[in-house]
């Protein structure tokens, strides 16, 4: 049994990762923002018993976050930071939601690197720790397009962190990864994606449970495939 936490665990893929992690008798730690679905991530946790825990917190409040890993004293064998947003309208090179998009990188890229920061004491002491950035190939900058830029620039900055953490902790034996969990039927990815839900947090945990410090600094896919940064 591993120690798995889920910032960002409300919808969607972290949801789901949820209810599987706790369906295989992992120890499941899941967070979500004030106001979330709450009835629907309890009832992923249930099947997880005592081995459940939830936490509350915004990844945009620093304050908030570290004082939600004061109340985690275990060790925490992977973290998986996918709380994240999709942004304003108005996210174009010609046309920009400055304030919008602003708050967006604060969620999408700076979050994620508050949650790694604040839980690591407790990944330092895991049996095999493991940090799992949830990222997007719209992030990669050898993709072409310029549609939802702000979102596009968040994503690409979080790999940028990813790499910078990965290279910061391989010292400490801890991989860090960029996941593209594909294009996903969820709120986010809407309802003419082409990857169920199930079908992509299944490919994502047999990545995540197969990485070693070796995969560190990679960005991959759910199928295990690597993406041009």
């Amino acid at each position: 049994m591993s120690h798995w936490l889920i910032a960002g665990a409300s919808r969607g893929i972290g949801l789901e990762l949820t209810r599987q992690l706790a369906l295989r008798g992992e120890q499941v730690t899941a967070s979500l923002r004030a106001g979330s679905r709450l009835e629907a991530l309890e009832a992923a946790l249930a099947p997880a018993g005592s081995r459940g825990r939830l936490l509350e917190f915004d990844t945009r409040d620093e304050s908030a976050v570290r004082a939600a890993a004061t109340q985690v004293t275990e060790p925490v064998d992977v973290l998986v930071a996918n709380a994240g947003a999709y942004g304003p309208q108005r996210q174009s090179s010609l046309d920009m939601d400055f304030p919008g998009v602003l708050d967006l990188l604060d969620t999408n890229a700076l979050g994620p690197l508050r949650v790694a920061q604040a839980f690591l004491p407790q990944l330092r002491q895991g049996q095999k720790p493991r940090i799992v950035f949830m990222s997007s190939v719209l992030g990669s900058m050898a993709l072409e397009g310029t549609f939802n830029l702000g979102y596009r620039a968040s994503k690409a900055a979080l790999n940028k962190i990813a790499q910078c953490l990965a290279d910061d902790l391989k010292p400490e034996g801890i991989p860090v990864v960029a996941m593209h969990p594909g294009w996903v039927r969820t709120d986010m990815g809407g309802p003419n994606a082409t990857l169920g839900v199930e079908e992509s947090v299944d490919g994502i945990l047999r990545v995540i449970d197969g990485l070693t410090v070796a995969d560190t600094r990679r960005y991959l896919d759910y199928r295990g495939q690597d993406i041009d940064w």
